[in-house]
């Protein structure tokens, strides 16, 4: 019964802060048209992949109608209407939704011939379209998103009355409805093109790999390396939600995921609930770190910054690497002053019985890797992942799908997609009056004016930006905000354009613990039953490695393999980590004793020291870490 309390509680936590989560629960008919169109979107996105992909706008023409069409038959307009029957309205916005997507299919020849010129008909469609991507946002991703894409569609019409810099000519109703809806500048952009092609495979992937039991595999995996420890189910927490993080899109639903099994556990073991719900708020954040995925932005990213998807993923690793070792090494201080012992051996899982068993599921993720390095486009190797996720499944009876798990695979991969897909479409928005109007380089100009045009205040000021425009938006839109709006500031100062970006992704998803609006915090709150405010707080400290790990890739960015020797890597990564142990061990107040507070502020000076390259810095600051550690083991002895 308790087993049983628990899963509803996760659930009801995941639909509380996860609004991707809250969907309509069909039978019948609907639960059978429902399953009819998300098989035939996967259908149609694997027939591209594998044959071809159509023109761009027909491609995310498609893409959007099918998108569109399950929103509004999946989310309801109000909270109080049925779960369970479709309301009339949302049926006729279904329609509309894949109506007015398929106008641009229909008419395609025509709209090509007469680029620029919109007529009554375009007029109508395009309001239409615009109009319900904007809703499919609030009822999908959520109002912080729409309050974003609002402000900036009343900028394109206010240009002529704003001040200063921002000022600018002023957009018609016609101008924009063409930009935006009749060609990939707007809505059917990058961010929609990129959800089209790799990321709907990579999702698709993603659910397969759910389906065959991967999830129970790498919590398991991570009880036998890590549940023996000190703080052992705090570390099961981290390892399993970075591991989990590799192919998870969203943050909430990793803290649910994991954190209905991990933080129950660490409750019991000893530690507060607070601190139970923000280790796992922090491990689950950083999951959107976690190459080969990155909550799908890493597509995004190769396209921005222009360089192949595989340097996104080589860059990405170190950076993760730190983050996870900065929350692994607060868990673990934690543990130490609260003499918090882990999980007798004889009660865990044995690490060989556990990838005897169900080792073989781990291989289509061990495959894509190698096929990424190897050279093979994504939707290449997401193609190849996905067959042999099935294949892989097979090898054992326990964990082998049947017929009709592999379709529901196509039909649940379909509906994981739709917050991503929402978000690349609004966030498309944002883009085309940004390029429309100019207003990415006209708040770059604002921002390096309010620094006095030097990098350390450019950087604290692009950082906030990036917090708050990421405060309440999922991965992908958070980050195509971020890049368009934060981080041309950056490029302009000379910071290499893909360290600018990702400097930008790392505030933008560290939003999630960040208080007031840490949703992931929040989500672990709701499940440990601790104080969200609090729990945001202590998900803050173990996460401090994401506010400075951005600091030091842009300030050597040999970190993100731009320009690296091998001794340059391994001796900024050494000393980074360094740096890691004494910032950790001085937030938490235990490095081999209690700290005093003289000894916690010496421990972040010379943390801070280690991290910032350079050779005078990393010896102060390795000396002042040997001094306090000396010191407390004298104490001590």
């Amino acid at each position: 019964m308790q087993e049983k309390s628990e899963k509803e509680l996760a659930e009801e936590v995941l639909k509380k802060y996860d609004k991707d989560s809250n969907t309509m629960v069909y039978t019948g008919f609907m639960a059978k048209l429902v399953a009819a169109i998300a098989i035939a979107f996967s259908v149609f996105q694997l027939y591209t992949a594998t044959f071809g992909v159509l023109d761009a706008m027909l491609q995310r023409a498609v893409h959007l109608g099918f998108g569109l069409a399950l929103v509004y038959l999946l989310y309801p307009s109000r909270k109080t209407w049925s779960r369970h029957k479709v309301h009339p309205v949302d049926l006729v916005l279904a329609v509309l939704g894949a109506a007015a997507p398929a106008y641009i299919v229909l008419d395609y020849q025509e709209l090509v011939l007469r680029a620029g010129t919109v007529t009554t008909a375009d007029m109508a469609v395009g309001l239409l379209g615009i109009l319900l991507v904007i809703e499919a946002t609030r009822r999908v991703v959520g109002l912080p998103m729409v309050c974003v894409v609002l402000a900036f569609l009343a900028y394109a019409f206010a240009g002529p009355y704003m001040p200063g810099v921002l000022a600018h000519r002023g957009l018609t109703v016609q101008q924009l409805v063409n930009h935006l809806f009749f060609t990939t500048e707007g809505i059917f952009g990058i961010p929609l093109g990129v959800s089209s092609t790799f990321i709907f495979l990579f999702i698709l992937f993603g659910a397969y790999l759910e389906s065959t039991g991967l999830g129970k595999f790498f919590i398991d995996l991570a009880n036998a390396v890590a549940g023996w420890a000190s703080g052992g189910p705090a570390k099961v927490a981290v390892l399993s939600s970075g591991l989990m993080g590799t192919v998870s899109g969203s943050s909430v639903a990793n803290v649910v995921g994991t954190g209905s099994l991990t933080i129950p556990m660490m409750k019991k073991l000893g530690y507060h609930k607070n601190f139970a719900g923000a280790v796992e708020a922090a491990a689950s954040t950083g999951g959107q770190l976690m190459p080969p995925v990155m909550g799908a932005a890493a597509f995004l990213m190769a396209e921005f910054v222009g360089v192949p998807y595989i340097d996104i993923v080589k860059a990405a690793i170190i950076p993760a690497v730190l983050y996870f070792a900065g929350v692994w090494l607060g868990v673990h201080f934690e543990a130490k002053r609260s003499n918090l012992k882990g999980i007798p051996r004889d009660q865990l899982p044995k690490v060989g019985n556990i990838l005897k068993e169900r080792g073989h599921l781990a291989l289509p993720l061990i495959l894509i890797v190698y096929l990424l390095v190897a050279g093979y486009t994504p939707m290449r190797a997401a193609l190849v992942a996905i067959v042999l996720a099935i294949v892989c499944s097979a090898l054992r009876k326990s964990t082998r799908m049947k017929p009709i798990e592999i379709v529901r695979g196509l039909e649940n991969g379909a509906k994981n997609v739709l917050s991503v897909l929402v978000a690349c479409a609004s966030a498309g928005i944002v883009i085309g009056v940004v390029t429309k109007t100019g207003v990415g380089l006209k708040l770059a100009s604002g921002l390096l004016s309010l620094s006095g045009g030097l990098l350390l205040p450019t950087m604290f000021f692009t950082m906030i930006t990036a917090i708050v425009l990421g405060m309440g938006v999922p991965t992908t839109a958070n980050y195509v905000i971020t890049s368009t709006i934060a981080a041309p500031a950056l490029v302009q100062m000379g910071v290499p354009v893909l360290c600018a970006h990702m400097f930008v992704f790392y505030f933008g998803i560290i939003a999630d613990v960040t208080p007031p609006v840490a949703l992931a915090a929040f989500a672990g709150s709701g499940i440990a039953g601790g104080d969200p405010l609090k729990t945001g707080i202590n998900a803050s400290k173990l996460a401090i490695a994401a506010f400075i790990i951005p600091y030091m890739f842009v300030l050597s960015p040999v970190l993100l393999m731009i320009d690296a020797t091998p001794f340059g890597l391994i001796s900024t990564t050494l000393t980074a980590l360094l740096g890691m142990i004494a910032l950790s061990s001085a937030l938490i107040g235990y490095l081999a004793d209690d700290c005093t507070p003289v000894e916690r502020l010496a421990l972040i000076a010379g943390g801070l020291m280690l991290i910032k390259p350079g050779v005078v810095t990393d010896v102060i600051g390795l000396l002042l870490f040997l001094a306090i550690l000396f010191v407390q083991h004298r104490r001590r002895a």
